[in-house]
């Protein structure tokens, strides 16, 4: 039986057992009959002071947690207390409280013994002499004791977020626990985050502020991520690595900080064997050489070896072959040939350093091997990786996965994993200030890959933390049981996050903002609304008007009038909730929702500015210009807001990042009219422009008639419902799929069809993007899109998150009646917007045919 704990994370809920925890005067449910409940008022936590670290890690910060939600001290034992209450907590095997308990048939554990990160969560009389009652929580292994622990904290109502967003604990009264309680193994093996692009966020906050006297990211901030990451069931980190930042290895208590919170340190594509050649104390040119191993192999083998010896007490990923300095490619002009025999090489030596320092074959090591930007270039081409290294497939930094496992790789012994961005700083555009990227879209392609076998490895790049609250927890619950999940329930796991935080009460007004909030980002992110590209022709590399119109169709008033809309609810919200809830609120959505309406005013403003000047209204122009410059000075504002949150806790950790050629966060061009006073000018929508005349936008979501594995889909595309051809699976079938819409009445004989669908990759090699279109029952017309990463048309399509395609089709003038299907060919493939026009047809690209 099912039974939801109070306080429990929506998407965490695990099934088959009981947990849960209830307060005050509300009677014991019919379920936990026969269950005594538990009150942790009072209790000490009993842990073998022989244990693991993170034991006594997680049992102090259970210990804060129960002191805080009880309003009753308590701590930490290592020796059981005479007539008293406790919660043992301890790892199968280590500890010889939970070892006693097993032995004499108190406590049975046969179901986790043995297994990944599983606990259980129990309640037992008399455990131990002078005990009484005890609530014990037994994990398979050290991180499994400490998430059955701190699962009772989120239980309780000690949101993981309550340092980094600071969500208040609630008092409570009468705290009593339910338990009989058995977890499963977590979807996804390793569950981490990578810390990116720190300089403008992070670095400033705990070089100036959290650790003023190293004046860099150290142990202290890695404590606080670790505990972060303990709380989220998290169980690896990617440690801060730009030349900024002191590499990680450069503060020695860094990396037993981790090892106290159990958590695995691992590295990015740049980092081979855990070394950061980025960071001048690492490695500099001027003192080591060029990094390139056909010239200079043994200074790199010696810092490799070094850095694998140092780091070999603790558990570790190791990130396998290498690429070039920091973020480049491979040094030297090598031919595809020479690479693959070069990177045979560097992978054979690195392994020889694992056996040489961990004491065992490398086939017990955990490693992986990132096929990142031109690298998978080289994988394609024929590079052998062994079998048990776990290969990661990156996105394509957009979000949009590149290449997923074909039927060979899917065998393979060390499985596969994921590196998704939720932050990049690179071409076309930096997205580094907000996190824009809906809940719909990060499940659809991390379950996409989850189901053709990347199951071993998930890596999420966070950025520096905040803004990225949501996104991170959206992620780590979906690591942990991605069948809690599905893409229609997906859109409903973070307005319920705030909701459990700020008031079930405010769940619709929540779900109604962050639809809206990723709706207008979908079309355009807040940091792409300069039109800059970056690192581009010098032409694009400048702030432009942007192709949001204040005439046709009225987009740029519309996008003006829900922001505004958003902006002032989130702001109206803040003002209901009591001063203990409006700092996380801000943190954790009103400050993205505030500065993305800001930021849209301000360019849009400036925009229409230049145009009522090019119209001769010299007051209106002055007027847009006032507001744009507003605009930018309210961003201002809200970063000073964001930095002096309780008492300067956060500052120097907001800004608007530039990254190193961005534009967006100047104030764009505009021009004032001396001696003309400024009027009112309006920018909400005129209904009388709002025509369409002799084109329709086809309502997607309401079908005529649909079959085999249609989607209709909330929470993602131009218009927030898209049409899903059929789930991307290896043994998807979508013969004979079709989404059939009815057309209005067209008094022509030729009209074109224009779809909008996401830019989606094909899932390998063996895969296509094939949808296809037709009119009437006639002829069908198939598109396909093979992206080529950093061409034009790839640049275009993730920036506004669209493929276009358009299509002619005659049709019998003399029939009122027609339809317009959708064919499901490649399953997957996801339709966001169709606009039929027969009123001003231009010069259009006509597909393929092909009968099916």
């Amino acid at each position: 039986m099912t039974v939801v704990s109070v306080g429990e994370s929506s998407a965490a809920r695990t099934q088959g057992s009981l947990l849960e925890v209830r307060f005050g005067d509300v009677a014991a449910p019919e379920v936990s009959a026969g269950i005594r409940p538990f009150d942790p008022a009072g209790c000490y936590i009993l842990i073998d002071e022989k244990d693991s670290p993170v034991i006594k890690k997680a049992a102090e910060m259970f210990a804060s947690d129960v002191t805080r939600v009880t309003g009753v001290e308590t701590g930490v034992s290592y020796v059981p207390k005479r007539d008293s209450r406790a919660v043992i907590i301890g790892t199968i095997g280590h500890s010889r409280y939970i070892d006693s308990l097993v032995y004499k048939g108190a406590l049975d554990v046969s179901r986790i013994t043995g297994g990944w990160e599983r606990y259980s969560i129990t309640i037992v009389n008399d455990p131990l002499p002078g005990i009484s009652e005890a609530l014990v929580v037994a994990g398979s292994d050290r991180r499994g004791a400490a998430y059955g622990a701190l699962s009772i904290s989120e239980a309780m109502g000690v949101s993981p977020w309550e340092w980094w967003a600071d969500v208040p604990v609630r008092r409570r009264e009468n705290v009593r626990i339910y338990a009989d309680f058995q977890s499963e193994s977590p979807s996804v093996k390793y569950r981490g985050i990578f810390i990116n692009d720190e300089d403008w966020g992070l670095l400033p906050w705990a070089a100036s502020n959290y650790e003023k006297e190293l004046g860099d990211i150290g142990p202290r901030t890695y404590e606080r991520v670790c505990e972060l990451l303990l709380r989220l069931k998290g169980n690896m980190l990617a440690p801060a690595m730009h030349a900024c930042t002191g590499a990680f290895y450069s503060h020695p208590e860094s990396k037993a900080v981790a090892d106290s919170c159990g958590i695995i340190i691992t590295t990015s594509h740049c980092e081979p064997m855990l070394f950061n050649n980025a960071a001048k104390s690492e490695w500099d040119s001027r003192r080591d050489g060029e990094w390139n191993y056909v010239t200079n192999k043994p200074v790199i083998y010696s810092k490799m070896d070094a850095r694998v010896k140092e780091a070999a007490p603790y558990e570790n990923i190791y990130t396998m072959a290498m690429r070039g300095v920091h973020d480049e490619g491979m040094r030297g002009n090598l031919s595809m040939e020479k690479r693959i025999e070069v990177l045979t090489e560097v992978i054979q030596d690195q392994r020889g350093i694992l056996e040489k320092h961990l004491g065992r074959s490398a086939a017990d090591v955990p490693q992986i091997f990132v096929p990142y930007k031109e690298t998978l270039d080289v994988y394609e081409a024929g590079l052998n990786i062994p079998d048990d290294i776990t290969i990661v497939w990156p996105d394509d930094n957009y979000g949009y996965m590149k290449h997923l496992n074909d039927s060979v790789e899917r065998s393979r012994v060390g499985g596969s994993g994921v590196y998704y961005h939720t932050s990049y700083l690179g071409t076309p555009h930096d997205y580094l200030w907000l996190c824009t990227t809906p809940p719909v879209f990060m499940y659809e392609e991390l379950k996409k890959a989850y189901d053709y076998g990347a199951d071993r490895y998930w890596l999420l790049n966070v950025g520096d933390i905040k803004p990225m609250e949501m996104a991170i927890q959206t992620f780590f619950d979906m690591a942990w049981n991605v069948d809690a999940f599905d893409i229609h329930s997906v859109n409903t796991h973070q307005p319920l996050m705030l909701a459990e935080i700020f008031g079930e009460g405010m769940l619709p007004r929540f779900q109604k903002l962050l639809d809206d909030y990723y709706r207008l980002a979908w079309s355009r992110k807040p940091e792409y609304m300069g039109w800059e590209y970056e690192w581009d022709a010098p032409a694009l590399e400048q702030l432009r008007p942007t192709d949001f119109s204040f005439d046709n169709y009225n987009d740029a008033r519309d996008r003006l009038k829900d922001y505004r809309v958003i902006s002032d609810d989130v702001s109206a919200i803040m003002s209901e909730l009591p001063d203990a809830l409006r700092a996380p609120l801000f943190e954790m959505i009103g400050y993205p929702v505030m500065a993305s309406y800001q930021m849209n005013r301000k360019f849009l403003m400036a925009q229409l500015n230049r145009e009522y000047l090019e119209k001769g209204d010299r007051a209106r122009a002055n007027w847009a210009g006032e507001q744009a410059r507003l605009a930018y000075d309210s961003i201002n504002a809200l970063n000073r807001m964001y930095n002096s949150l309780l008492g300067g806790k956060w500052s120097g950790m907001m800004s608007v990042p530039k990254g190193f050629v961005a534009k967006y966060q100047n104030m764009p061009d505009i021009v004032m009219t001396d001696n003309v006073a400024a009027v009112e000018g309006t920018i909400d929508p005129e209904p009388d422009q709002r025509c369409m005349e002799g084109c329709c936008v086809v309502d997607i979501a309401s079908p005529k008639y649909k079959s085999g594995l249609i989607n209709i889909v909330d929470g993602l595309g131009f218009d927030w419902k898209v049409v899903q051809l059929g789930e991307d699976r290896p043994d998807a079938d979508v013969a004979g799929a079709v989404a059939v819409y009815e057309l209005p009445e067209m008094s022509c004989d030729t009209i074109e069809v224009t779809v909008y669908a996401l830019p989606l990759f094909p899932s390998n090699s063996g895969c296509d993007t094939r949808y296809g279109v037709s009119v009437d029952g006639g002829d069908i017309a198939v598109a396909s899109y093979h992206p080529v990463e950093w061409s034009a048309e790839w640049k275009a399509n993730v920036l506004r998150n669209s493929t276009e395609n358009k299509f002619r089709f005659t049709i019998d003038p003399q029939k009122k009646n027609h339809t317009l299907t959708l064919h499901a060919i490649d399953a997957g493939q996801i339709i966001q917007r169709v606009v039929v026009d027969w009123g001003g047809l231009r010069d259009s690209y006509v597909g393929p045919s092909v009968g099916l």
